[in-house]
């Protein structure tokens, strides 16, 4: 329920996510928790946001480079690049599209904490690591005496 009432208060699907790569660094190192929320205020050049193309599953942390407005639409067309990273990211978007649009955004970033998600990151990248924690956990709670 904590979950949910945050994804409502941020107007986020998802109000914490975790830097998988290191495209963001120096910002954002791998591991890092983000904390997202999503206003409906225009997006500014400069601004980390959190963003998710059309068959990809993993959502991508960047920044903005440029922002262009349609005139006759009034939509807003973004175009992002990592930190870290030579070159923009309209080699991660759909083909044959070069910006990326309002609808894409998942978050923009307003805070982080360093390190945290390493957890996450270890226990996808190692299973048997995440096997071996919760059968120590069910153990744990066999043993457990009630007072």
């Amino acid at each position: 329920m904590i979950w949910k009432a945050l994804s409502l208060y941020t107007n986020c699907e998802s109000p914490a996510v975790v830097v998988l790569s290191g495209s963001m660094e120096p910002a954002f190192y791998r591991g890092d928790v983000l904390f997202l929320t999503n206003g409906d205020s225009p997006i500014e050049i400069g601004e980390i946001i959190v963003y998710k193309i059309k068959h990809r599953e993993v959502p991508i942390v960047h920044r903005v480079m440029r922002t262009h407005t349609d005139k006759e639409t009034g939509k807003q067309y973004i175009l992002t690049k990592g930190d870290n990273n030579n070159v923009d990211d309209r080699g991660l978007y759909a083909k044959n599209q070069l910006w990326i649009e309002r609808e894409h955004i998942f978050g923009r970033v307003y805070g982080f904490v360093p390190y945290v998600g390493l957890i996450t990151i270890i226990m996808s990248d190692y299973p048997k690591i995440k096997y071996l924690v919760l059968a120590a956990l069910c153990v744990m709670s066999l043993f457990e005496s009630e007072q």
